[in-house]
C-alpha cells in the first residue's frame, strides 16, 4: 500500500536561530514550521480521550460549507491505490457526497503505479471518473496523454478559498488547474514504542549520531531498534530523501531531483554512506534485510506496537498516516510516541506527501465530486477518523482526533507556500515510482548490500539518465 509520495520539504531546528541558516528560502520555511509546532516535540502531546487514533466518523454533524448539485441517477467511479483503513475512511467521505447529491460513487482499488493502471482503463474505454494521483509527474503525464480534464469553475473556487497558492499551483499543468490535493502527510517522523524506550533508558534523538546512540541503547536492552517496510520501495526513498535533504541541503536536493547533477555526485555517496550506518547492521533491523524486504508498510508499523515489552522492533520511520496501523490499545502520545527525523546536517528535514483528485471523465457529476473533495467539509470527515492530514487550511484543527496530529496538521498549514515535492515524485515514473524498477528496486538492493555504495550510485545514474533522457 503506497501511502503518499509527493513531498513537502522545509528545514527547521528548535535549537538554532533561523538567521544562521545557510539558505534564505530554507530559513523562511523553518520559521513557518517552527511557528506551527515544535511538531515536533510531539511526544509530549496527549491522546484522544479513548486512546484511539480516530473517531466514529459520524457524518451527521458535518459542516455544510459547499454547494453541490442534485445528481440523482448519476454513477461515478473513483480510483486510488489506498487499501485497508485508509480506503475505508475515504469511503465515508464518498458516502457523505452520495447523501448530499443522490449520486452513487464506487471506489475502484488501483495498483501501483496508478498511472499504468489508468492507462489500461483508458485503453479499454472505461477510465474512472476521478483518479487520486500521488505524483505531480503523474498529473502531467495524464494531461500530456489527453486523459485528464481541467477543473471547472466551482472546484477552482473551492481551491481559491481553501488552499494556499502553492498547493493550488502544484495541481496545475501549463497554468491550468487539474488537481485537487485532497490528502497530505508529514513523512519526516519516527514513531516509537514508549515502553521499550523506558525499559532501555533510551531518549528521543535530535541528531543522526544521537539516533545511532539511541538504537544501540535499545539493542543492548534486547529489542531490535528498527522496523523497515522494505517490501515497498517508496519507504526506502523516504529514508534516502530525509537523509539527503538534511545532509546535502535543499539546493543540491533540487538539482538531483531535476537530474541537473548525477547520482554519482559525492553528495549521494555521503547520503548512502550515512544510510549504511543503519542498513548495514542487520541486527538493527527486524528480520534483517531479507525480513525487511518481505515486510510491507502496514506490518512495519504494527510490529513496533504489538508484542508487549518485546515487540519485533522499537522504532519505524513513517509518516503521520502510520497512526491507522497502530493498534487502538496503544494510546497515541502515551504508548505510541513520535519524534522528528533527526538532523543529519545543520537542519532536520520535514517531508510531506500528497494525493490529488484528477478528473478523467468530464461531467457534471465528476466536477461536483472534485468540488466536494476541495471543500473543508469533505476533509473534516476524514480528519476526524485519524491517520490523515489535509492541506485545506479551513479544516478546523480541532477536527484532528488527538493532540499529536493536531500539532502535525498545524505545522503543515503554517508552512504556507514554503514547500517542495519529494525527489522520487518529481522524477519520471519509470525511475521514481515503479515497483521493482528504478530507484525503488535499486534501494531495495542497497538494503541487501549496503557496502556497494559505488555500484548503487552507478545503477541509480544509469536508470535516471535513461528515464530523464539526459
Amino acid at each position: 500500500m503506497r501511502m503518499t509520495s509527493s513531498t513537502i520539504r522545509t528545514r527547521w531546528s528548535p535549537k538554532r536561530d533561523t538567521a544562521t541558516l545557510q539558505h534564505r528560502r530554507a530559513a523562511k520555511a523553518a520559521a513557518a514550521v517552527a511557528a506551527g509546532a515544535l511538531a515536533l516535540s510531539l511526544s509530549a502531546c496527549g491522546s484522544s480521550d479513548d486512546g484511539s487514533s480516530g473517531s466514529t466518523g459520524d457524518t451527521d454533524d458535518t459542516a455544510n460549507n459547499v454547494t453541490l448539485p442534485k445528481l440523482d441517477g448519476t454513477s461515478l467511479e473513483v480510483a486510488a491505490v489506498w487499501s485497508g483503513t485508509e480506503q475505508a475512511n475515504f469511503k465515508k467521505v464518498l458516502q457523505e457526497f452520495e447523501k448530499r447529491t443522490g449520486a452513487k460513487v464506487t471506489f475502484v482499488p488501483a495498483q501501483d503505479p496508478i498511472i499504468n493502471f489508468i492507462g489500461s482503463k483508458v485503453a479499454g474505454g472505461q477510465p474512472p471518473d476521478i483518479a487520486m494521483l500521488p505524483q505531480p509527474g503523474a498529473i502531467k503525464q495524464a494531461v500530456d496523454k489527453g486523459w485528464a480534464k481541467p477543473l471547472g469553475s466551482e472546484a477552482v473556487k473551492e481551491l481559491g478559498e481553501n488552499y494556499s497558492q502553492g498547493w493550488q499551483d502544484i495541481g496545475k499543468v501549463s497554468g491550468k488547474p487539474y488537481g485537487v490535493y485532497y490528502k497530505a502527510a508529514n513523512k519526516s517522523l519516527i514513531w516509537y514504542n514508549n515502553q521499550v524506550f523506558e525499559n532501555a533508558g533510551a531518549s528521543e534523538p535530535e541528531t543522526w549520531p544521537d539516533l545511532l546512540n539511541t538504537a544501540q541503547t535499545v539493542f543492548d536492552s534486547g529489542v531490535t531498534p528498527f522496523s523497515v517496510g522494505g517490501a515497498e520501495g517508496w519507504t526506502l526513498t523516504d529514508w534516502f530523501e530525509n537523509v539527503y535533504l538534511s545532509q546535502a541541503g535543499p539546493e543540491k536536493y533540487d538539482q538531483l531531483a531535476k537530474h541537473e547533477i548525477k547520482w554519482t555526485d559525492p553528495s549521494v555517496k555521503d547520503a548512502l554512506t550515512t544510510l549504511a550506518q543503519v542498513w548495514g547492521k542487520p541486527d538493527w533491523i527486524a528480520g534483517g534485510a531479507n525480513g525487511a524486504l518481505q515486510t510491507d508498510f502496514p506490518a512495519s508499523v504494527t510490529q513496533v506496537f504489538t508484542g508487549g515489552d518485546q515487540p519485533k522492533a522499537a522504532m519505524v520511520a513513517a509518516g503521520d498516516f502510520a497512526q491507522v496501523n497502530i493498534p487502538s490499545s496503544m494510546k497515541i502520545g502515551t504508548d505510541a510516541k513520535v519524534f522528528p527525523f533527526p538532523a543529519v546536517g545543520d537542519q532536520g528535514p520535514v517531508v510531506s506527501g500528497g494525493d490529488a483528485a484528477v478528473i478523467l471523465q468530464d461531467s457534471k457529476g465528476s466536477q461536483a465530486l472534485a468540488t466536494w473533495l476541495a471543500s473543508p467539509d469533505a476533509a473534516s470527515i476524514q480528519a476526524k477518523l485519524g491517520g490523515y492530514l489535509s492541506p485545506n487550511k479551513n479544516v478546523p484543527n480541532s477536527d484532528y482526533p488527538n493532540a499529536v496530529q493536531q500539532k502535525i496538521a498545524k505545522a503543515l498549514i503554517d508552512a504556507g507556500d514554503d514547500f517542495r515535492f519529494d525527489m522520487s515524485d518529481q522524477a519520471p515514473q519509470a525511475f521514481g515510482g515503479t515497483p521493482g524498477k528504478g530507484e525503488w528496486k535499486i534501494l531495495q538492493d542497497f538494503l541487501k548490500n549496503p557496502k556497494d555504495i559505488a555500484g548503487t550510485q552507478s545503477k541509480l545514474e544509469a536508470e535516471a539518465a535513461a528515464a530523464y533522457g539526459n
